[in-house]
């Protein structure tokens, strides 16, 4: 059976709630791998909630629909602060980036008490700035950028990323309306350990299922590389 955009492979699903510092409940869900445990977590910040960013935009919906089961991963999206989707509404309002570091916070603390291994972030577009500005935490075992914008994380938060020396990869699209890939390498030039990866023909929202699987190959490829390359096909119900 070839996989789809709109496959969904076997897994444990179940609907989880975050607590920030500030006294916020946040909606999300934890997909781990239907009958052994994750070798890697994921967590999923999302693309501009002011913008239709939220859980289920698409890639993290997929990410959480394929990946438990083809790459053994736990894949834990949230919504952030004001946003709704159809887990429903997360408490509080929009912080433009600045009180969803609360956020952040609330869902590596989640990661830490359930035992959830190796945690990576992953961000998208908006996501990617919550990840330079506060995923700096000792438990962040790396992050994967989508889009990019470069926007509300300044040089700044890039050079406390640097400091920090984890793993950065940057997956950014030739055609991004924000961020192009010959910028964001002298943008990202500031890291030594990042890595940029253009990729041609893409675009910001990464629409079509060519470039689902190039992101989701790419995540792999860093999260549990045995993994890798992810298969297009999987056995028939």
């Amino acid at each position: 059976m070839e996989i789809r955009a709109s496959t969904v492979l076997p897994a444990r699903r179940e609907p989880i709630e975050l607590h920030t510092a500030d006294g916020l409940t946040l909606v999300g869900e934890l997909a781990l791998p239907a009958d052994r445990p994750p070798v890697a977590t994921l967590i999923c910040l999302h693309p501009l909630p002011t913008h239709g960013g939220m859980m289920d935009s698409h890639l993290y919906k997929k990410a959480a629909n394929r990946l438990p089961a083809l790459a053994d991963l736990a894949v834990l999206r949230f919504n952030t602060r004001g946003t709704t989707s159809d887990r429903g509404t997360s408490q509080g309002a929009f912080g433009k980036g600045e009180q969803e570091g609360l956020d952040v916070a609330a869902a590596l603390e989640y990661a830490e008490f359930h035992d959830l291994p190796r945690v990576w972030l992953v961000g998208w577009s908006f996501g990617t700035e919550l990840v330079l500005k506060w995923g700096h935490d000792p438990l962040v075992e790396g992050a994967v950028l989508l889009s990019p914008p470069l926007h509300r994380a300044t040089d700044a938060d890039l050079d406390v990323w640097a400091a920090f020396g984890r793993p950065l990869t940057a997956l950014v699209p030739e055609f991004d309306d924000y961020l192009q890939p010959e910028k964001a390498r002298e943008r990202f030039a500031r890291v030594p350990q990042a890595e940029v990866i253009g990729v041609d023909g893409a675009k910001h929202l990464w629409v079509g299922e060519p470039y689902v699987r190039i992101v989701l190959n790419e995540i792999v490829r860093r999260v549990n590389p045995a993994a890798h390359p992810l298969p297009t096909e999987v056995a028939g119900p």
